[in-house]
């Protein structure tokens, strides 16, 4: 006698609905006004009390000094000499390559005039300084850590950087992984046309820091190193504005470091941060757009 087994069949998966072009224009600009009122409550907060007084302790360079720490190092945050973060708790790492800047300073000096007299004069010097970044330093032990960033560590690139590597590739741009010294995170190279983002992040901050300097790219921030040094902030701002609404709409959060990496770099000016919400939120929707190209189908079959 033939018996058949009866098989017990489980219901098949049933994917989410696709959200309308309306609907994900509407989530993205919530998530870039939260970005705000995020930095409104850290800027409430003593963790940003600490973070200014941090903060504060640093010099303001030149523009020609920042060109040259720029062109030594593309991602430098915040620069100072070998005594002066010992002195702010943290301890640059052995091994770590100084970046060159020109200092000032003036020395007295006595010359004798035409009637053999003696004349002193003041002689302005520009010697050339060694200062690090932050990323080459560590906190010493036993002191507390200011900085309001925290890395992402989750498992996953939701499918972000295959995707955006064949974009900027079809843009002539390529992408390249290395490790990269003193816990750098990535940069644009616009002269060599390449964005480069360390092997030590994990593949959750790898997709944030490829949406980051994709809108970099995008906006325009790279195609100009002086533009880019002068208004810095507001670049930097932009761009990691863009990488947590994209990372929002693809299903994850960022907020653990943009939104201390945006409070930061905009002075938590929460007025500057809603005001580039225009230019944000259209390089959003491009990225997305790319990450999803079905969104853009769906967008001209509806404009149609």
């Amino acid at each position: 006698m033939t018996t058949t087994a009866t098989k017990t069949r489980r219901p098949a998966k049933t994917a989410a609905p696709r959200k309308s072009m309306e609907e994900k224009k509407a989530q993205a600009a919530a998530l870039h006004e939260s970005i705000a009122t995020q930095v409104e409550s850290l800027r409430d907060s003593d963790r940003w009390t600490a973070f200014l007084d941090f903060a504060s302790a640093f010099h303001a360079y030149s523009l020609g000094n920042v060109l040259l720490i720029l062109s030594q190092r593309p991602d430098a945050e915040r620069v100072a000499g070998f005594r002066k973060w010992q002195g702010l708790g943290r301890q640059v790492r052995k091994g770590e390559k100084a970046v060159r800047i020109f200092g000032y300073s003036t020395k007295k000096v006595t010359e004798e005039d035409e009637n053999g007299e003696g004349q002193e004069k003041r002689i302005v010097r520009f010697p050339i300084l060694s200062v690090f970044d932050i990323a080459q330093t560590d906190v010493i032990e036993g002191e507390t850590d200011r900085t309001i960033v925290r890395q992402l560590t989750g498992a996953e690139d939701h499918g972000i950087v295959d995707a955006l590597s064949a974009y900027l590739d079809g843009e002539g741009w390529t992408v390249e992984h290395q490790d990269l010294t003193g816990g750098r995170n990535g940069y644009s190279d616009p002269e060599g046309q390449r964005v480069v983002i360390g092997n030590h992040l994990s593949p959750e901050h790898t997709a944030k820091t490829m949406i980051h300097e994709t809108a970099h790219v995008l906006m325009g921030h790279v195609d100009d190193l002086a533009e880019y040094a002068e208004h810095r902030g507001l670049m930097e701002t932009e761009a990691e504005s863009v990488a947590y609404v994209v990372a929002g709409l693809v299903g994850f959060d960022t907020s653990a470091y943009s939104v201390g990496y945006v409070a930061g770099w905009a002075d938590a000016d929460v007025e500057l941060i809603r005001g580039t919400a225009a230019r944000v939120l259209a390089t959003a929707h491009q990225i997305a757009a790319i990450l999803d190209p079905e969104d853009e189908d769906t967008d001209e079959a509806d404009a149609a």
